[in-house]
């Protein structure tokens, strides 16, 4: 089969600095990843090589077996979805106005429908005909996640199910919400689509995903499921925290608890 995502060796250099050095893995389709690091480590960077929307210096990412390089713009953004980690709107669009967009020049009672469909799956059925501005930051955050589904949805009416890539979602969100998007990228994932979600919080990472891509420095530090990946010896390593992983009870996922921890003098 046909892996939905792979980067082989991808590095992405400015001047001397490398922000990714040969980054290699391969993701199949239907996966939930999350991608964690520190600040820096090369996150957004590997997400904007993934979507291609950033060329690396060297390396290879492949979308469905093709280089994403390949890909011509329109036909792109019918495989693959990405929701930034900030987005900013100049215009008074209203809320329903900005999730159509995700269905680019589609239109008719099926694209309403979809509409329709991804505003009350982030709870902003009520909010449709508010100007996108007036809205918190959170739930313009809910109202982008809902245009990047429908142009998900879109997609896949021509190609089946296609990837999905998240940078920060949770990030203005409260812990409600937080949870809600994730069981929504979950739902996508249970039909097929490639889920590759940046997250902070060590414990949503490893709520949601089965399998954690861990960089550190631009360089891959960890891959794996969250118990083998989100460990004390990893987060010592990577994060300079040390003591900070527990178990959560029955359901044996880590539980990570920095305020329990001690910062490590110095990182290895």
């Amino acid at each position: 089969m046909i892996p939905a995502i792979e980067a082989q060796s991808v590095s992405v250099r400015i001047g001397a600095k490398a922000l990714l050095d040969a980054v290699s893995f391969t993701i199949e389709a239907g996966s939930t990843v999350a991608l964690v690091g520190p600040n820096g480590a090369g996150k957004s960077t590997l997400l904007r090589a993934l979507a291609g929307e950033l060329k690396p210096s060297s390396g290879t990412v492949r979308l469905k077996g093709r280089p994403v390089a390949a890909y011509p713009a329109g036909e792109l953004a019918r495989h693959r979805a990405v929701l930034s980690q900030s987005i900013s709107v100049a215009f008074p669009f209203t809320v329903a106005e900005i999730v159509r967009m995700g269905a680019g020049d589609r239109s008719g009672a099926p694209v309403d429908a979809l509409v329709d469909a991804a505003l009350e799956e982030v709870e902003l059925g009520d909010f449709r005909e508010r100007i996108i501005t007036t809205l918190s930051g959170g739930e313009q955050q809910r109202a982008q996640f809902a245009r990047v589904l429908v142009q998900l949805r879109c997609g896949e009416a021509a190609h089946g199910p296609g990837l999905l890539l998240l940078d920060e979602p949770t990030a203005s969100l409260d812990l409600k919400h937080q949870l809600d998007v994730l069981e929504i990228a979950r739902r996508c994932a249970a039909r097929g689509v490639t889920v590759i979600a940046i997250l902070h919080d060590l414990n949503l990472a490893a709520l949601f995903a089965g399998r954690v891509i861990v960089l550190d420095r631009g360089r891959l530090a960890g891959d794996g499921v969250p118990a083998a990946t989100i460990t004390d010896a990893m987060v010592e390593a990577v994060f300079g925290v040390v003591g900070a992983v527990g178990e959560a009870g029955a359901s044996g996922l880590p539980c990570v608890l920095p305020h329990q921890a001690r910062s490590a003098t110095a990182r290895r």
